[in-house]
């Protein structure tokens, strides 16, 4: 058995249920990490999902169905300021967490805080750069943006989160 196949030999409505069966937990991580919160974390893989569902026949093989699938998430986290623009709000009361160990929480609520203080594509250009591990011009692919403006956006979210992290509002 080859590892790429055919798209003819697997469009079919039960394969594509596979392919979400098999996939659907990474990529609502991979949604969880762009979008920071679990509603919109849904969301957004629902709208990947519609997205996949409806280019199904155009994907080539198994093999690129993930990268399609999560190019088509990372692009759709970005654009979708154009739409709604930004859908936070501030509130009064903080919600409630569940903690763990004391010394991972703080970390992870630290970098949690961080990003959700980043532009949309400043938080996608930090999560393919450190979370997915990509190279900048991947990055750049993927967002469909230039390297330099992979760069610059990059080095713009590393200096927020720097001040976040460190307190200072400068």
């Amino acid at each position: 058995m080859t590892a790429l196949t055919p798209a003819a030999e697997w469009t079919s409505e039960d394969d594509f249920e596979s392919f979400v069966a098999t996939h659907q937990v990474a990529l609502r991580r991979y949604a969880l990490a762009l979008t920071g919160n679990g509603p919109d974390a849904d969301d957004l893989l629902q709208t990947t999902m519609v997205k996949m569902y409806l280019a199904w026949n155009r994907v080539d093989d198994r093999a690129s169905a993930m990268a399609y699938a999560r190019t088509t998430m990372a692009r759709s986290y970005v654009s979708a300021w154009r739409r709604w623009g930004r859908r936070e709000s501030p509130t009064a009361d903080v919600p409630e967490t569940v903690l763990t160990p004391a010394d991972t929480t703080a970390d992870r609520d630290l970098i949690w805080r961080g990003l959700a203080g980043l532009g949309r594509r400043q938080r996608a250009v930090v999560v393919l750069r450190y979370f997915d591990d990509l190279d900048l011009a991947t990055i750049a692919a993927t967002l469909g943006i230039s390297v330099g403006t992979v760069k610059s956006q990059l080095s713009r979210a590393l200096d927020n989160l720097r001040h976040s992290i460190s307190g200072d509002p400068s």
